[in-house]
């Protein structure tokens, strides 16, 4: 046998010229073509049996609070033996506890999670309800922070060591160990109560004053986000900055970095096209679970700030405890984690065509 001297390709006796590349035979990308299926394949069954996990989680854990539903719905009403049998027979809390079980899951499954006791409403219809003001505030929110950690966090990386290094992180440091609960509390006495010379420039609580209409609603409505925004973003942008510093910190020392500053490029191309990319992933990763939080919300911020949404609705719910509802809100604050990780492990293979192979 034989094998033609042209370069770049290898005559094979039995199945004619391959190609070839500086090292050797060209890689084959058959498995390529199906390794990305396979990956989300898994990462979509990984997802399913997260769900699963989280129904058995829900039911379970809101089991073991201490309280009797029933009585903590009749608190401070006369109610006899008889009635209290009845109302727990209505509400299903009489049969096994395996039955309950078996029968919260099905109706799960089908998209019912159930009755509250408390509102006398479905459970559906109750997050539907309160949906819309948590998706406000805490979209807005994790815009802004996102966006403000990527950008100081870039930043304080490329020129580590600086002065605007040091001041960037140490006040992400303090502001990620302080309490959101906390935090929203000294806002509130500052900039609504007044304190000293500062005068109250905001309201206390609530989405609306409710005597306006057009666009003089939507500026009350802004005018009642600042400070639960605030709160929020001053949190949230702290953990963002320091994930995005030491990821492109990571970065910094690659060898590919000093190839492009020698091909001739500014310093600004090299950390957008190269460095920034790279370091990415981490990042991308809080990004999607942030917006997982859109749909969870802030308990403590809601509620310190009576925001209408589905944070304040989840504490009411553990105060009586409203089972139904408490374990519909965790599903659905639950769910929306799962989706969002599963969305960031498929938008991985663009940043980084190697994951996925």
């Amino acid at each position: 046998m034989s094998t033609a001297s042209t370069p770049g390709v290898v005559r094979d006796a039995v199945d004619g010229p391959v190609k070839t590349g500086p090292s050797g035979p060209a890689p084959a990308t058959s498995g390529t073509r199906t390794a990305y299926p396979l990956y989300v394949a898994g990462k979509l069954g990984g997802a399913v049996v997260s769900l699963l996990a989280v129904l058995v989680t829900s039911f379970f854990l809101f089991r073991i609070i201490p309280g009797d539903p029933v009585k903590a719905m009749t608190h401070g009403v006369p109610t006899s033996a008889e009635q209290l049998a009845t109302l727990r027979k209505q509400f299903g809390l009489d049969l096994p506890l395996w039955q309950q079980f078996t029968d919260y899951v099905g109706r799960a499954l089908t998209g019912d999670l159930g009755t509250s006791y408390q509102f006398h409403a479905p459970v559906g219809e109750l997050i539907a309800e309160k949906l819309p003001a948590t998706l406000l505030l805490t979209g807005v929110a994790v815009v802004i922070y996102s966006a403000l950690g990527l950008w100081l966090g870039t930043r304080s990386a490329w020129r580590n060591g600086s002065l605007s290094d040091r001041l960037n992180t140490g006040v992400a440091l303090t502001l990620w160990s302080v309490p959101s609960f906390w935090l929203g509390l000294l806002l509130i006495i500052v900039f609504s109560v007044g304190l000293g010379p500062i005068p109250g420039l905001f309201p206390t609580g609530g989405m609306e004053s409710g005597d306006s209409s057009g666009f003089g609603y939507v500026l009350d409505v802004a005018h009642h986000m600042v400070l639960p925004v605030a709160t929020l973003v001053a949190v949230g942008y702290a953990q963002t900055l320091l994930v995005m510093r030491s990821s492109l910190l990571d970065e910094m020392g690659g060898d590919y970095l000093t190839t492009a500053r020698a091909k001739g490029l500014r310093d600004d191309l090299v950390r957008r096209r190269h460095a920034v990319p790279n370091a990415l992933l981490p990042t991308v990763t809080m990004v999607f679970i942030n917006l997982g939080h859109v749909a969870a919300g802030s308990i403590l911020v809601e509620t310190v700030f009576s925001w209408p949404g589905l944070g304040g609705l989840f504490y009411q719910a553990l105060s009586v405890p409203d089972l139904p509802l408490v374990q519909g809100l965790f599903v659905v604050f639950a769910g929306a984690m799962i989706l969002m990780n599963l969305l960031a492990d498929l938008f991985y293979p663009l940043l980084d065509p190697r994951v996925g192979r």
